[in-house]
């Protein structure tokens, strides 16, 4: 057999460097929210084995206008004080504000090094996400990459071109600046349940998106729900976004939303277990084709099948001894 056990190396070539991410990026900018989210951050750690949500704390819509530079100081003092593992991130004022060169340097400056990335809000050229990355390496913080949110017609346009920068892990979309970044052309229904999966415009943009992510290896995420007390609805939300356009990844604004964004994303447990024979039988052949359940099986759906146990992994589902063991060193 190979001297290669590890399935992600294996199968994945050059798609092995593409960006992994947990599934649900949770927000909060409020510090008594803020504390809360990291403190359910590592309970839901210990609780699944692994970090399933990001928080990211909230710079442009958390801090009040004229308290901006303490606002920051506060996001330092929370990130420096959280434990090993913890996954946070910071979303910092667009590159157009007034506050923006302060926060980069005092909050990059200060607890990068305690940081999983930046999201950058209202990006509208490949020349924003150039200020950030320039504002970064100035603060000491080259290692962090960014998180592009896409609020307008403008930088949907762009999409692509954002996407491919390699600073660039994932493409997020603002629906609701960008339905008014049309002036009325869109209806208010298209910020809502239904209108954002049926309006062209909006649905336009959400596949744009999420082709643009996939064709460079990141990860497109998907915009809040903000009736954040229905569960029903943020089910169905959460389950169109993965299942028919391909998101990977989900904003929570809300603690309630975070699980079942979780389940939505996560794959069945029929195909969970069918990709665990496949996936054994696949090595058990070196990778050769093989008959599993009166079907021809190769590289190309062995490729699919190991992405669904990733996602069940990034989703704390339970997996057996056997597959739990194929993540070894390569767990993200």
């Amino acid at each position: 057999m190979s001297s290669v056990r590890l399935p992600r190396d294996a199968l994945l070539g050059a798609q092995a460097g593409a960006i992994v991410l947990p599934v649900c990026d949770h927000y909060s900018g409020v510090e008594a929210r803020m504390r809360k989210s990291l403190q359910l951050q590592a309970e839901m750690a210990e609780e699944f084995g692994a970090c399933v949500f990001d928080v990211t704390l909230d710079c442009e819509d958390g801090a009040p206008v004229g308290g901006e530079a303490d606002h920051a100081a506060l996001v330092v003092a929370l990130a420096t004080l959280s434990p090993a593992g913890a996954r946070i991130a910071v979303r910092v004022h667009a590159a157009d504000h007034p506050a923006f060169e302060h926060d980069i340097a005092t909050i990059a400056g200060r607890a990068g090094n305690r940081l999983c990335h930046i999201m950058l809000p209202k990006v509208e050229t490949l020349q924003d996400v150039e200020r950030a990355c320039a504002a970064l390496d100035a603060a000491g913080a080259a290692q962090l990459p960014l998180h592009a949110l896409i609020e307008s017609p403008a930088a949907v346009h762009r999409a692509f071109d954002i996407a491919a920068h390699p600073r660039v892990q994932s493409l997020s979309f603002g629906l609701m600046d960008f339905v008014s970044a049309h002036g009325g052309a869109i209806p208010s229904d298209g910020m809502g349940i239904q209108g954002q999966f049926s309006h062209p415009l909006v649905l336009r943009a959400k596949l744009a998106i999420a082709s643009a992510s996939h064709a460079h290896g990141k990860v497109p995420s998907h915009c809040v729900v903000t009736e954040f007390k229905d569960a029903a609805a943020l089910r169905d939300v959460a389950r169109k976004a993965a299942q028919e356009l391909g998101y990977t990844r989900m904003w929570s604004i809300h603690p309630d939303q975070i699980r079942p964004i979780l389940e939505a994303f996560a794959p069945p447990a029929h195909e969970v277990d069918a990709a665990v024979g496949i996936i054994d039988a696949a090595m058990r052949a070196d990778w050769a084709p093989i008959s599993f359940g009166c079907k021809l099986q190769d590289r190309a759906s062995y490729r699919y099948y190991w992405q669904v146990l990733e996602r069940a992994h990034r989703t704390g589902r339970q997996l057996p001894p056997e597959a739990q063991a194929w993540f070894g060193a390569t767990a993200h």
